[in-house]
């Protein structure tokens, strides 16, 4: 390992950012250019939940099964490229997973060394740590998540090949930073520095350009890239992709990802608390951002629990309503329902949406037919199966006008509900077991010695999660000031945004574009518009929910989290965006009125709309 902290980098790239990522983009990212270490992210609170089905239904399953179909391709060409493999496909089972790795270097004639990382898993200790409350002692996983040092052990003592359970998804990349710098507990900007890195390329293509609102701005044309980190000696940042790669990186992409599936702006972590209002992005070419300031803090004495259990059954049918009197229409099949589930056995929860879809004089059936959406759950399969689908098919000709569904309904199936919970860290195993068998225990970093950080961030509580939360109003914001005259348009007119789940939350980030004429003054606005009761007004089902807003200055940028809009999580959300990928582009296509001098002028000439 070079010790010229000035020049030596680490290239770290990504190859998945979910399980059933492109399947080729591992060898893309092999064969495409330069690398020392090559992740891959394959879990979310959604798959844990889908591999413990699969255990359940095999206990020698339950890790990432598209993971091994790559590295059956990919194993030979790694080992020969010198590039080295950290993945959290493990899942449930990172011991077999890894055993199965080795049968497939021993069949391919391949001295490749394969490590695990393993502890995560508390579902046998759930009733001692009190995890199995609230979920009435049906718990199916609960997976604490561990942080880096382990990843890093496995790599020191030589492995090729790093495979874990529920890791944090940056931690696939701090902890090849850790065993190529040999950073230490105590180096906390640093362990901040590459957690970012982390963040940003973790989901892939989405640094790249995918799931940008800016996308009209990028070539697309081609297979978006996967994205690189090349993660320096200080924790210092360049995001880039190979060359030749479709996509593109920017400030704007970076930021995109930055402000993904986040909270307040102490970002925990078991390693480290990184504070995300600290960083500083620059475009440094083309497909080259650096991020650099980054500041961390001690890690909270506490680790994330992600718990799934088996919430019962549900079904659904969705109602086309077509044409007029979309209203009485609902209101018609609802009370017929509601009968044909008196007369019977009723679901134990009944919701219905209705999407006003249509619009006047239409010109198409598809503008002329609005969507009425009815989901039930209960605990035992038998109200939301056969009788449930009879009750509504058997309306078929009795009904309103136009009956029609977009597909009938099948039978009942069981869902998943997601939550949270807190352990302290030494509670938690954390264990490396080397290719040559030999266990390894992690320590847990020290505690902290205050419950408050030298930034002044504080812990509170919601319900039953320590949260950190950094203060606002503290001179970083700039305050909003007049600008003149507005015009009348959607907020995406002049602001980005990405959104996403954190279980039954939704984040939303908006941020000023990077090449904003007067990006200040346009982020001064939308911090000053950007209030709880302005998300909840432009955000109609947010007005009973608790709301927060925290201004992130350095990114231009306002992250809003919506607590409670999934529910209890994407498992069991009845919800049309049941992630929320899509609030954040709802957000954008809300219509505010914006300081005429903050947009293109294209805009505002002619602007019948705009008033003094």
């Amino acid at each position: 390992m070079s010790t010229d902290a000035s020049t030596d980098v680490v290239r770290i790239g990504n190859c998945s950012g979910y399980y059933g990522d492109r399947l080729s983009a591992m060898r893309e990212m092999l064969e495409g250019g330069d690398l020392d270490y090559l992740t891959g992210d394959y879990l979310a609170e959604l798959t844990m939940l889908i591999l413990g089905r699969d255990r359940m239904k095999d206990e020698s399953l339950g890790y990432a099964k598209t993971f091994v179909r790559q590295m059956t391709e990919c194993m030979a060409l790694a080992k020969q490229r010198g590039v080295r493999i950290v993945a959290n496909a493990g899942g449930l089972n990172p011991a077999a997973l890894a055993a199965r790795l080795r049968e497939i270097a021993a069949d391919q004639g391949l001295d490749v060394a394969i490590a695990h990382v393993e502890g995560d898993d508390l579902s046998g200790r759930a009733d001692e740590l009190g995890l199995n409350e609230g979920t009435g002692g049906r718990a199916l996983t609960a997976n604490a998540y561990l942080g880096a040092f382990g990843i890093a052990a496995a790599l020191s003592a030589g492995a090729d090949v790093v495979v874990t359970g529920r890791v944090t998804d940056a931690s696939v990349v701090v902890g090849p930073a850790i065993a190529h710098f040999g950073w230490g507990r105590d180096d906390l900007d640093q362990l901040a520095g590459a957690v970012v890195a982390g963040h940003v390329i973790e989901c892939g293509t989405q640094a790249t350009g995918g799931n940008f609102s800016g996308f009209a701005n990028v070539d697309m044309s081609t297979p978006l890239g996967f994205p690189v980190a090349e993660v320096a000696a200080d924790g210092s940042v360049v995001i880039t992709k190979h060359e030749g790669t479709g996509g593109a990186v920017t400030v704007d992409t970076v930021t995109a990802q930055l402000v993904y599936e986040i909270q307040s702006p102490v970002y925990l972590g078991p390693d480290v608390s990184t504070r995300l209002d600290s960083m500083s992005l620059r475009q440094l070419g083309r497909d080259r951002v650096a991020i650099s300031g980054v500041v961390g803090e001690p890690p909270p004495a506490t680790t994330k629990v992600c718990l799934n259990a088996l919430g019962g059954f549900r079904n659904s049918v969705d109602f086309l309503l077509t044409g007029l009197d979309v209203p009485q229409k609902a209101t018609l099949i609802e009370q017929q329902l509601e009968a044909a589930f008196a007369a019977g056995v009723r679901p134990e929860s009944v919701e219905w949406h209705l999407d006003r879809t249509d619009s006047a004089d239409p010109d198409t059936q598809a503008r002329a037919t609005s969507l009425l959406r009815l989901h039930v759950r209960s605990a035992t399969p038998e109200p939301v199966g056969r009788a449930f689908s009879d009750a509504a098919i058997q309306l078929a000709l009795a009904s309103y006008p136009g009956f029609s569904v977009s597909r009938p309904p099948a039978a009942g199936t069981p869902y998943g509900v997601y939550r949270a919970a807190y352990v302290a860290q030494p509670e938690v195993p954390h264990v490396v077991v080397h290719a040559d068998g030999r266990r390894e225990d992690i320590p847990p970093p020290p505690t902290p010695a205050s419950p408050t950080s030298a930034s002044g961030a504080e812990w509170t509580e919601r319900d039953g999660e320590s949260v950190r939360s950094a203060p606002l109003g503290d001179g970083n914001a700039p305050l909003a000031r007049s600008v003149g005259g507005t015009t009348r348009v959607p907020l995406g007119r002049l602001a980005h945004a990405r959104s996403g789940d954190k279980g039954g939350d939704a984040n939303i980030g908006v941020w000023v574009p990077a090449d904003h004429p007067a990006r200040d003054d346009a982020y001064a606005w939308l911090v000053g518009l950007l209030d709880v009761a302005t998300v909840r007004e432009l955000l109609p089902e947010a007005a009973t929910l608790d709301v927060e807003v925290h201004p992130l200055p350095n990114l231009r940028a306002v992250n809003v989290v919506v607590h409670g809009l999934l529910g209890e999580g994407v498992a069991s959300s009845t919800r049309l965006d049941p992630q929320a990928k899509g609030v954040g582009e709802w957000l954008r296509a809300r219509v505010v009125d914006v300081p005429s001098a903050l947009l293109p002028t294209h805009l505002t000439d002619p602007a019948p709309e705009a008033r003094p």
